[in-house]
């Protein structure tokens, strides 16, 4: 058992983490066992969808999830079932449209950085005095 506070916070942390994570991959697995058991369009999107929602919350892997909804696919076409691609809606951006346009204009080079400069050396003083000229 934890004694520290902060190591007590993290095991209840933990556990909340674990029953979410637990929640997502329930999720996954019905919605992989209904695309299975009846393939349909609808089924299909479903569970490529809680793959996708697995992804985003780090739960799986990008490659992981990639992965398994190309098997979903495979499955889908040898089943028959019709695939179709949804449309994609261009996001509504209302800044877009009050800004102008952008010029095309050819982008300057970054200015070259200047030559090093060239170290003043300072003369080191000595603690002896000037010496007097010497007469002759």
């Amino acid at each position: 058992m934890p004694i520290i506070k902060s190591a007590k916070k993290a095991a209840r942390q933990s556990v909340k983490r674990t029953k979410q994570n637990q929640q997502i991959k329930k999720l996954i697995k019905l919605a992989t066992k209904d695309f299975r058991k009846k393939p349909t369009q609808s089924s299909l999107s479903k569970a490529q969808s809680e793959l996708d929602k697995a992804v985003k919350k780090g739960l799986l892997k990008k490659n992981t999830a990639s992965r398994r909804k190309a098997a979903l696919h495979k499955l889908a076409k040898t089943s028959g079932v019709k695939l179709v691609a949804k449309k994609k809606v261009p996001a509504k951006n209302p800044v877009a449209k009050t800004t102008t346009p952008k010029t095309t204009a050819p982008k300057k080079s970054a200015p070259k950085p200047a030559a090093p400069k060239a170290k003043a050396t300072a003369k080191k003083t000595s603690s002896k005095r000037p010496s007097a000229p010497k007469a002759k």
